[in-house]
């Protein structure tokens, strides 16, 4: 299974500005620029779209892993925080967290805890940064 995105990216650095694009169309022309990664500007960047995208691999992974446990979660929700830092070799992305709240029926402690941490460990996303993965998994009631 492949699946595709594309970027453009028109002028310098810090003036230029860029779009990104999926084949699913979710993305058409979404702009981002030198100002919505690193200012406070109107559009998206790639750091966002890891987080959006490792939150929702993780989200999907829990799922699977409870459903492997006899379990049906009601809600998962989860944050994913990318931290991005300018280190001796560039900026590099050194962090992400991620913050879990969930609702399964007939679940514990144990047992939750199990299969968020086998989530974490085990989702495509989680697997391909080269990151450290903190997370907070709260099993709501």
């Amino acid at each position: 299974m492949k699946r595709n995105a594309s970027a453009v990216w028109q002028g310098g650095l810090k003036d230029g500005k860029g779009t990104i694009s999926t084949d699913s169309g979710v993305l058409t022309d979404t702009q981002y620029s030198f100002s919505t990664r690193f200012e406070d500007g109107k559009g998206t960047n790639p750091e966002e779209l890891i987080a959006a995208a490792h939150a929702g691999c993780f989200s999907m992974a829990l799922s699977g892993q409870l459903g492997q446990a006899g379990l049906t979660p009601e809600s998962i929700r989860t944050t994913a925080s990318v931290k991005l830092e300018k280190t001796d070799a560039g900026f590099t992305i050194t962090s992400v967290h991620l913050e879990v709240k969930a609702r399964v029926p007939g679940a514990d402690q144990e047992a939750f805890e199990k299969a968020a941490n086998n989530a974490k460990a085990g989702c495509p996303v989680s697997r391909v940064l080269n990151a450290e993965i903190t997370m907070n998994a709260v099993l709501e009631k």
